[in-house]
């Protein structure tokens, strides 16, 4: 069973980046998903989903640097839940979306790509010499 989903709506509240203690970058930000549809009566409904995303390591850190409330964005990952128990003893859950993919919406905005440049012995980009620009051709299977 697959629990990928793709979600568009705009951010609401600033990406928020820190790091594990093994140097590991995350950053959580909010966003909320809007949709309008007529019902049976013809009449014309409103209604917001909100959603809390993670999104881990260079994904992270390059949406804390680019990214602010009221961005509008695409969001591809998986549903994650965390479960626990409160003070009380009463068990609780979150549902959240880990992303995989982040990127801006160009439905109403235009955006500019700059490829970051990190080193590191899991730099695909620069090991794979992959293209800088979005004029490149992909190479298969990257």
């Amino acid at each position: 069973m697959s629990n990928n989903v793709t979600v568009v709506g705009n951010l609401t509240r600033e990406p928020e980046l820190r790091y594990t203690p093994s140097g590991a970058a995350v950053v959580k930000f909010g966003m909320a998903v809007n949709r309008s549809y007529n019902n049976r009566n013809g009449d014309k409904v409103e209604q917001t989903d909100f959603f809390d995303v993670t999104a881990w390591r260079e994904l992270g850190e390059n949406v804390a640097e680019s990214l602010s409330v009221g961005s509008r964005v695409i969001v591809t990952g998986r549903l994650q839940q965390d479960r626990w128990e409160n003070d009380g003893g009463e068990k609780r859950s979150k549902i959240y979306i880990v992303a995989d993919e982040i990127g801006p919406s160009l439905r109403w905005a235009t955006a500019s790509i700059t490829k970051t440049t990190r080193g590191g012995p899991g730099d695909w980009q620069q090991s794979q010499g992959a293209p800088g620009n979005i004029d490149e051709e992909v190479p298969t299977g990257a």
